[in-house]
């Protein structure tokens, strides 16, 4: 009789579930979408609450036809920095403020230039983004100070999720890397931090190493969802990390590039390391190492939003069909992919998205293909600040949604001018949860072991060297657009 783990990936738009035998297949999967909310511009909130019961929903349905008890572990990969606040009754106090949400651009530079960023990444390994969790903290004292004075934890999506299994406050390394409050060298919280943003650390999870399992499913959530009160929870990870173990990046030297509603590039290390400029993030990784990322606001959402908003339609394919090998590298249309502003390596929360170069002549394809190249050119842009730290990347893995469109794993492999290798999952986050939980039965010795046994690639792209020398050029063209438009941006706040 099989065994299963269970892993959970809390997205922006939607949970996914699956369901992971001990030898790897994944065996089933549901998906539960929830609301998303924008009060203001710029704005970006979930109810967790709608969260939870979109993952018992989707847990019910997951485990039909299933001997339930069979199901040994869970493992929660999520979205990252999101603020959740509780009171003293462990009840949600507003709704919580997401990665993508713009709001704290005033905080976000107090920090960087009164706190300072050179102290700033001495006490964190990091700077201030207007998407980390402490800046967000400020904002609600400041704006929200009667909310503020009820707060009794402060925990990320995926740990409430945890909670709501377990009853237990905790979170891991990886992704309290990305509050701004953690020493990420010395894996605890910066009590200079916690004071700077008036909070305790009686207010904070408690930390745990990814696959370290912290609880046992309560029994009442046990009952309504008929799996056993001794199935271990682990406390999982922020979803590039969990991503990046479901695709078998671990140890050192590993890279991968994720193309999902935000975009990332993913450097795994043994050792700890921080980019003197603070172009990419210096986080803690789910294997209980180090990795350094570059986050780009938005990816597959920008082809997603010219699609759906724009083009009026849903045939992405379809609408990539007209882009010939012979345009590929010539095209006069450039795009910024800033929709939501920008994080790595710019840091401009006012970055706005634009095409420019169209002419009397330009078509419909066009516009596609520079939306699929201008997200390319920004990955290359934190693929560059890991390049000048003496980091050799000579292939990537690469996943995410936008990692289906052939078309664009082309692009990509030639503006990078590397490999890519696409693993046989392409379920990262959710795959990489029910990994950790695997981790935390005890089925394997460490995460490096599992994604050994479990992880392996069905696809590689190579670049071609008379495309990746057109798309250098066209590169080079690319990175000149933002310094010149930089300032026209808040102006036209």
């Amino acid at each position: 009789m099989s065994l299963y783990t269970i892993g959970i990936d809390l997205g922006t738009s939607a949970v996914k579930l699956l369901l992971v035998e001990e030898g790897g297949k994944i065996c089933s999967s549901v998906t539960k979408e929830y609301p998303l909310y924008f009060p203001k511009p710029g704005w970006s909130e979930q109810a967790p609450e709608d969260w939870w019961k979109a993952v018992t929903a989707g847990l019910r349905e997951l485990l039909e036809g299933v001997d339930a008890s069979q199901v040994k572990g869970i493992g929660c990969g999520g979205q990252m920095h999101g603020l959740v606040v509780l009171d003293e009754n462990d009840a949600v106090i507003r709704p919580a403020i997401l990665w993508n949400d713009g709001r704290t651009a005033e905080e976000t530079a107090w920090l960087n230039t009164e706190i300072g960023r050179e102290k700033l990444s001495s006490l964190t390994a990091n700077i201030a983004f207007a998407g980390f969790t402490a800046p967000k903290i400020l904002w609600m004292k400041k704006h929200e100070p009667q909310k503020f004075a009820r707060i009794r934890k402060i925990m990320l999506p995926k740990d409430y999720i945890n909670y709501c299994l377990t009853g237990v406050h905790a979170c891991d390394y990886s992704d309290a890397s990305g509050m701004l409050l953690l020493d990420v060298k010395n894996k605890c919280w910066s009590d200079e931090m916690l004071e700077i943003c008036g909070v305790t650390k009686e207010q904070m999870p408690r930390l745990f190493e990814s696959y370290e399992v912290i609880g046992t499913v309560l029994p009442g959530v046990a009952a309504i969802l008929g799996i056993s009160a001794e199935t271990k929870v682990v406390a999982g990870a922020g979803d590039n990390a969990a991503a990046a173990v479901g695709t078998g990046v671990v140890g050192e030297g590993g890279c991968n590039i994720s193309l999902g509603t935000s975009g990332t590039i993913f450097i795994s290390s043994e050792s700890f390391g921080v980019d003197p400029n603070n172009a990419l993030h210096a986080f803690a990784h789910a294997d209980g190492n180090f990795h350094l990322m570059g986050c780009m606001l938005s990816a597959a959402s920008c082809n997603k939003w010219f699609c759906d908003e724009i083009l009026k339609t849903t045939d992405y394919a379809g609408e990539q069909k007209d882009i010939s090998d012979e345009k590929l590298g010539n095209n006069r249309v450039f795009f910024l992919p800033y929709l939501m502003g920008e994080r790595s390596p710019i840091n401009d929360t006012d970055a706005r998205a634009c095409f420019i170069g169209m002419s009397m002549d330009t078509v419909r394809a066009d516009f596609v293909q520079a939306v699929l190249e201008g997200v390319a050119f920004a990955v290359r842009d934190s693929f560059e600040v890991a390049k000048s730290l003496g980091i050799p990347i000579d292939s990537s893995r690469l996943c995410g949604g936008g990692a289906r469109s052939p078309l664009w794993r082309r692009i990509i492999a030639n503006v990078l001018n590397i490999r890519l290798d696409i693993p046989q999952t392409e379920e990262g986050p959710g795959y990489g949860g029910a990994m950790l939980a695997m981790v935390g039965c005890g089925w394997y010795d460490s995460v490096q072991a599992c994604t050994d046994a479990l992880v392996s690639v069905t696809d590689t792209v190579e670049p071609d060297p008379a495309l990746a020398a057109r798309y250098e050029v066209q590169y080079q063209k690319f990175r000149r657009i933002y310094p010149t438009v930089k300032d026209l941006f808040q102006k036209l706040q």
